[in-house]
Order: C-alpha cells, then sequence, then structure tokens
C-alpha cells in the first residue's frame, strides 16, 4: 500500500485525501488549521460558464470543474455523507442593459455545446428576476443558468474529510518539518512526531512557502484578502433561491435558514491580516445594498476573512515539486477555488499514483511558479 502525505486540509487538499483514500492510498492529511484558510471563510457559486476572460485554460479547468461536481457529490452520497454544502439552484446574472445580456445569453448558448451542465438559459424580465431574488432592486433583469450551484466551502471541505476517513486516512494538526534524504523527502516531524510516506503532497494554499522554504524552495504565491458577511433574513424561505451574480466583481448567495452570503473584497498586500476592517466591510456592503438595497434591512452576523491564493498569470499550477521527485503540489486556484478545487484533487492524487489524468499539465506547469 502506498503511503501519501497530504499537508494542507482546504478543499484542495481534502479533495486529494478523499480521493487517494479511496484508490487505496495510506493517507495522512497535516494541517495548521491557519486563521484566514480561503475554504474556511468562502461561499462559492458554480457558474464559470458566462465569464468573459479570455484565458482558455483557466476555462477549461473551471469547467471541468463544475462538470465534477455532480459526480462527486453523488460518491460522497453512497459514502453515507448528507450534509455536504452542494445544492443546484440556478443562477442569475444581473444586468440593466439589455444588450450586455443579450451578450452574456449568447456566450452561455454558445458554451452550452460542449458543457451540457449548463441546463437551461433564459432571460428574465426584471418581474421575474424579482421573482427569483425578492431584494433585487427595480430595474434588474438578467439570465437565468439553470444548472448553476452553491456550495458552502467548511462543509464541502469537512465532507471530504469525514468521507477520506471512514476508508481509512488520517489527520494531524500541526505544522510539518520534512525531512530529505537523497533530493527525496523521507517523512515529516509534526509535533516532535515522526511521519514516514512514500509520496508527499503539499497542498497548503497561501502559506506553501512556510512548508516549501524548508526544502529550500520559494513559490510566487501571493495571498489576496477576502472579507465576506454573512447577513441572516428572518421568516425567508431561502433555501431554493437562486445565486446572484451582480456586474461587479461581488456576489450574492442565500443558503438555508434565511442565511444570506456577500463578498468578497479583493485586497493585495493584506497578506495574513485576518481582521475584517471599517474599509473592507463598507466596500461589500455598499455594493450589495447597489443592487439590492432592501437588504440593510436584514440582520448582520459575521465577517469571515480568507486568503485566496495566486500564482503568476492568475493561474492554477499542478504537478511535481521542483528538485523532489517523489513530492507533488498544486496551487494558485484564486477566487476559482471552490469550483475547481475539488477536480484538481482528483488530478492531483492521480498524478501521486501514477495514473492518467484529464488535464493537459503543460498548460498548468509548475516550474512558471518558482524562483
Amino acid at each position: 500500500m502506498v503511503k501519501v502525505i497530504v499537508i494542507g486540509g482546504g478543499i484542495l487538499g481534502a479533495s486529494t485525501a478523499y480521493h487517494l483514500a479511496k484508490k487505496g492510498a495510506e493517507v495522512t492529511i497535516i494541517d495548521r488549521q491557519d486563521d484566514g484558510q480561503a475554504t474556511a471563510a468562502s461561499a462559492g457559486i458554480i457558474c464559470p460558464w458566462l465569464s468573459q476572460r479570455r484565458n482558455k485554460a483557466w476555462y477549461s479547468l473551471a469547467k471541468a470543474g463544475a462538470a465534477y461536481y455532480p459526480i462527486l457529490v453523488e460518491e460522497l452520497q453512497r459514502d453515507g455523507l448528507t450534509d455536504i454544502g452542494y445544492r443546484k439552484v440556478g443562477a442569475i446574472s444581473l444586468h440593466t442593459e439589455h444588450k450586455k445580456l443579450e451578450k452574456m445569453l449568447e456566450r452561455g448558448r454558445m458554451r452550452k455545446e460542449d458543457a451540457p451542465e449548463i441546463g437551461e438559459l433564459h432571460l428574465l424580465s426584471f418581474e421575474e428576476t424579482k421573482r427569483k431574488f425578492p431584494f433585487v432592486k427595480d430595474g434588474y433583469s438578467s439570465v437565468f443558468v439553470e444548472g448553476a450551484a452553491r456550495v458552502d466551502g467548511r462543509k464541502l471541505r469537512d465532507s471530504l474529510i469525514e468521507a477520506a476517513k471512514k476508508v481509512g486516512a488520517h489527520v494531524v494538526y500541526g505544522s510539518a518539518l520534512p525531512i530529505v534524504e537523497e533530493c527525496n523527502i523521507v517523512a515529516v516531524e509534526v509535533n516532535g512526531c515522526l511521519y514516514k510516506a512514500d509520496r508527499f503532497i503539499v497542498a497548503a494554499g497561501a502559506w506553501a512557502n512556510d512548508f516549501l522554504e524548508t526544502l529550500n524552495l520559494k513559490m510566487k504565491v501571493s495571498g489576496q484578502k477576502a472579507q465576506i458577511i454573512h447577513l441572516v433574513a428572518e421568516n425567508d424561505q431561502t433555501e431554493d433561491w437562486p445565486v446572484v451574480m451582480p456586474p461587479t466583481d461581488q456576489y450574492i448567495v442565500p443558503f438555508e435558514g434565511g442565511k444570506i452570503v456577500i463578498g468578497a473584497t479583493h485586497e493585495d498586500g493584506k497578506e495574513f491580516f485576518t481582521s475584517p476592517t471599517a474599509g473592507g466591510v463598507h466596500e461589500v456592503l455598499d455594493k450589495a445594498l447597489t443592487v439590492c438595497p432592501d437588504l440593510s434591512n436584514i440582520v448582520f452576523e459575521e465577517v469571515r476573512t480568507g486568503f485566496r491564493p495566486f500564482t503568476p498569470n492568475f493561474l492554477p499550477v499542478i504537478g511535481q515539486l521542483p528538485n523532489y521527485p517523489n513530492a507533488f503540489i498544486s496551487n494558485g486556484l484564486g477566487a476559482s477555488g471552490l469550483t475547481v478545487g475539488p477536480f484538481l484533487g482528483k488530478q492531483l492524487s492521480n498524478i501521486a499514483l501514477q495514473k492518467e489524468i484529464d488535464i493537459d499539465l503543460s498548460l498548468y506547469d509548475v516550474s512558471q511558479a518558482f524562483e
């Protein structure tokens, strides 16, 4: 049995560990439980198909990530997990300009040709939009995307880890120090204990260099701060409401129990300063209330902060760790972490076990992200 250690317990590490364990590997997850872990803070919209980003490598990954979710969710349910945090509720992409909505609809229909999981696409009037999401301001129409979904990052991560543990995976909390012999990592030391393995996977997000620098490696990864606000609407049956994509860089995600999550900021140069700020809260609320002013009347519950890991060209990387043939890494998932993380975790597990993968690794070359 191949022994594998996964460094990092966010969505990427949890998915990697789950897929490794399901394939018969002996898996140990080592996680520091850092404050500001992106997965713990985030609420995800699985709807990459309307994006105007021109990077084909990114879109290919995001499209594959979205298509993989129903497969993964069904597998987790077979494993006995019920509160996974994923639900297909559709999305409404808002705008006040009809021509822009028509272009959005056209883009979605073109992409549906090789992404049937998009489902039905409809142009909704203001009245129809407001019936979908009652807080929307007058004047906004939308494109409705049937196949879009929402994800609770914490619940999905916990489900993946719990399912991995059911088939033998172990979780250790602490900081890992690698032990190297002849260019191979042979073990890691955690809290004074030694954990040996055949292969090692680094899925530590914005904190990856804390581990890599002990191997004389330096990754070009930065942590972009996100502040995310949680609101609660009393007496509202929000569990079936669609996610909302305003014509800004923000999102609005309804969950069950009246919870509505709005976010997020995109703050560079604020790495690992986890406290919410007045400016960040103001930015998120200002943009959300411009589109949905009636949200001002519901309860403010909390602010979460997380750090999205970005690598050069804002494109994830995945592959073998430079100079260490028995170690592998993926990083740079950025704002698409919940969309692509589970799918990339599957690919990372296959790389480590020398199995066939579903992506062209040359598009996500690890070497470009190292100094």
